[in-house]
């Protein structure tokens, strides 16, 4: 502890002025601590003491430690030795105060000054303003007017930063603009364009920009940075382009921040190669800021392989820059790539935080990789994540996406605290597994033991968990509630999911009416749905409309044509089915091939239809042979109405008997012991004679199958299915 004794006892006497030195040259070094310790010093050996300007130094030092204990107690020191009144020391002191966030002391040494001087007044307004007192900096402001004080750009600044009312910014504005102040005073005029783009008003932000003389690099920072939170890339980057043709300043870091952003927002992979290399040109590629932004403005424009370069190119890269390269692999399809970089994270002195945990956790639930999803939960535990929320949502998601929903629940019911998104992680996994009793069980009882709000998302899971179990009625009801009871505005999500209910249950009257009733810029997006629906139902008709409007608005979708297709098939129209495949072929469309894949003992094994490329394919064969011999004994009949081929009977029937699900499950039957469950992951929706096999599979093979398809959950058992046939 420092002490500042009034009469120390004698010894060599130093002269003032070379403790001056000493005090001022490590003030001015930056050394404020060391400032504090040479007078400490100086007082315990000699009876030297300081003046005013020791004094000034000397408190700007604890003002710069926000050291109120050394403050106060060289507050007593000064007193005792009759400078209280000196301006110079007081505008120190109130300045320490102030930066130290002591008010009321500040305040009192205001109200004692017997003398003020500007900088007293400013020091004291600015110091209202950084605590966000601001009426007690305006009345001061009033006061000085009054006074008849000669007011600076300082003496505004404070204030128009910390302006949350818009007409009080408006007459500040017009009180600087008055004084002649915004033309020759560019850190005042930041402030207010600053002020305009908090408001978000953009255009006025500009117009006070424009009559600026001079400009420094904040003031080009905080435009563009503003046209960027209005949305307005484009003038954004034209405004930064100006800024380098004029020459006048060169841009930093946080200008770098800002246009990164844009490019983010835009998406626009030819820009943000060009930011990229002005970057590189300005030899900021060095900061970890700038690298993880960039890193994820690449992810953003859907350019994986140059983020992948970025985070390469790293030396030292820390946890967070691991955490956006692995992000990005799950968000853009890559979970495979996502779980390998993760291992590579491991073998290094990091630790994976909580966003690196959520990351992975969702590249599991995308890739169905129940072994590595259950050896994370491991990890999760045994480094002391297990009670963090992020993390627990992830388990929570990734459980469900991997037919576990019994682990899901058990993760879910050791949360102590429940928000929003754990509820609604939950509720989704109810809706995909086709349990709509359990998830709207679970909405009623959130709304009741919890005080978390209801958000759009969990919406989304609710009308979901009504159209996977044909629940109608509650999905208009839940849909009207969202919308006058939780004044929620609906979304894309809402109304897909809304035309996707009525359509499945077969309400085309009422799914057509949904649809023209929407807002426009939603219609074009929910027509697919109620294809998919005139498919299942087999109404030619309505289809034709439907799969015409979605031509005409997005010709190059290829699940158009493919949904259109197979609706022709269903209804045995051949030919009108060959001209939709040959529109497909003369566009350049290619269907996404079906796949299925099966986890067994870590191993990932990916099947395609008809595929004998695994290294026990003639195993798999045969052991299907013999299956199909049981089910035909079991009273099995293939349904083949919906191949997509003119074929005869016979050949179609052979066509669906190598669909990929069956190889998986043929696999997994030889793979593992009597009993086991199966768990099946196919990216497209199965078809109806798949869905009728694998009933019967799991009837004569006394096994639980499991199949994710790209719609919902399945879970066979005993010759039945968990959908009930409405899928």
């Amino acid at each position: 502890m420092r002490q500042f004794p009034l009469n120390p006892i004698t010894s060599k006497k130093p002269s003032l002025y070379l403790l001056n030195l000493r005090i001022r040259d490590s003030a001015n070094n930056g050394d404020f601590a060391d400032t504090l310790k040479i007078y400490s010093s100086t007082l315990r050996n000699t009876n030297v003491h300081g003046n005013s300007f020791t004094f000034a130094l000397l408190f700007k030092a604890c003002a710069a430690l926000a050291s109120l204990r050394d403050g106060t107690k060289l507050h007593a020191h000064v007193h005792q030795l009759g400078f209280q009144q000196d301006i110079f020391v007081q505008a120190s002191l109130l300045d320490m105060y102030s930066k130290c966030s002591d008010l009321d002391s500040a305040r009192n040494v205001f109200d004692e000054m017997a003398m003020r001087n500007v900088v007293c007044w400013n020091t004291m307004i600015s110091a209202y303003c950084r605590c966000s007192r601001l009426m007690e900096a305006m009345d001061l402001l009033k006061e000085m007017w009054v006074l008849g004080f000669e007011m600076s750009a300082s003496t505004f600044i404070g204030v128009i930063a910390a302006c949350a009312d818009l007409r009080l910014g408006l007459s500040l504005h017009c009180c600087v603009f008055k004084l002649g102040l915004l033309q020759c005073e560019i850190p005042l005029a930041n402030s207010v364009v600053n002020m305009y783009v908090k408001f978000g008003l953009i255009d006025d932000a500009r117009s006070v920009f424009d009559t600026m003389d001079e400009r420094s690099i904040l003031s080009w920072t905080t435009m563009i940075g503003g046209y960027v939170s209005d949305g307005n890339v484009e003038e954004a980057f034209n405004l930064f382009n100006r800024m380098r043709r004029m020459g006048c300043v060169s841009p930093d870091m946080v200008l770098f921040v800002k246009i990164i952003s844009g490019c983010v927002e835009a998406g626009n992979l030819l820009l943000a190669s060009s930011v990229h290399s002005l970057v590189l040109k300005n030899g900021y590629d060095g900061e970890a800021p700038i690298n993880h932004l960039v890193l994820n403005m690449y992810a953003k424009c859907g350019d994986i392989v140059s983020a992948r370069r970025v985070f390469e190119m790293v030396d030292e890269k820390c946890i967070f820059l691991w955490t956006s390269m692995i992000a990005a692999y799950t968000r853009h399809g890559y979970p495979a790539e996502a779980l390998d970089l993760f291992k590579s994270l491991l073998r290094t002195d990091l630790k994976p935080n909580e966003a690196t945990i959520a990351s992975i956790l969702s590249a599991c639930a995308d890739l169905g990789s129940l072994s590595i999803g259950s050896g994370i939960e491991h990890y999760v535990k045994s480094n002391g994540l297990a009670s963090n929320r992020q993390v627990q949502t992830s388990l929570i998601h990734m459980y469900c996406k991997c037919g576990r929903i019994d682990k899901a629940e058990d993760v879910f019911a050791g949360v102590l605290h429940k928000d929003i998104a754990v509820w609604s992680s939950m509720i989704n996994g109810y809706a995909i597994h086709g349990m709509g009793d359990k998830a709207l069980k679970l909405f009623h009882q959130m709304r009741i033991t919890e005080s978390c709000n209801v958000d759009p998302v969990v919406f989304t899971s609710i009308l979901l968990a009504c159209s996977h179990s044909g629940l109608v009625e509650d999905g208009l009801k839940y849909f009207e509630s969202m919308k006058n009871d939780y004044r929620i505005e609906p979304g894309i999500e809402h109304y897909t999911c809304l035309v996707d209910l009525l359509g499945r249950a077969g309400h085309f009257d009422l799914a057509l009416k949904t649809i023209q009733e929407m807002p426009l810029r939603v219609q074009s997006k929910v027509w697919a749905p109620l294809l998919s629906a005139c498919r299942k139902h087999r109404n030619i008709e309505l289809g034709e409309y439907v799969a015409k409007k979605l031509l005409d608005l997005n010709p190059g979708n290829t699940s158009s044509y493919v949904l259109m297709a197979n609706m022709y098939t269903s209804g045995g129209k051949w030919k009108e089915a060959a001209v939709v495949r040959s529109m497909m072929r003369n566009r350049g469309l290619v269907k996404e091939p079906g796949w299925s894949q099966i986890e067994m003992n870590g191993a990932i094994h990916v099947f395609l239809a008809g595929d004998r490329s695994h290294h026990r394919s003639s195993d798999i064969y045969k052991k299907l042979s013999e299956l199909n011999t049981k089910l035909k004994e079991a009273g099995y009949i293939a349904e083949i109405d919906m191949v997509v081929h003119d074929l005869e009977t016979e050949e179609k029937e052979e066509s669906v008997k190598v669909h990929s699900e069956r190889l998986a499950v043929a696999w997994g039957l030889i793979d593992t012991e009597p009993g086991t469950t199966l768990t099946i992951i196919k990216n497209l929706q199965t078809c109806g004679d798949c869905h009728s096999f694998l009933k019967f599979t799991s009837k004569v093979t006394g096994r639980h199958l499991i199949v994710r398809d790209g719609q919902r959950f399945h879970h066979f058992q005993s010759g039945s299915c968990s959908c009930k046939n409405f899928w």
